[in-house]
């Protein structure tokens, strides 16, 4: 099990790869400002 840190976790391609490292078993951190993204995604 890895901690990996994701930055602009709340957009699309980072709420995918977010879900893609949970489902392997890592410990994953996201971060976001919502600039972009969507409190929905995160």
């Amino acid at each position: 099990m890895k901690r990996i840190l994701v930055t602009g976790g709340a957009g699309f391609v980072g709420s995918h790869l977010c879900e893609r490292l949970l489902s392997e078993g890592n410990n994953v951190v996201c971060i976001d400002n919502y600039f972009t993204g969507s409190k929905q995604n995160s």
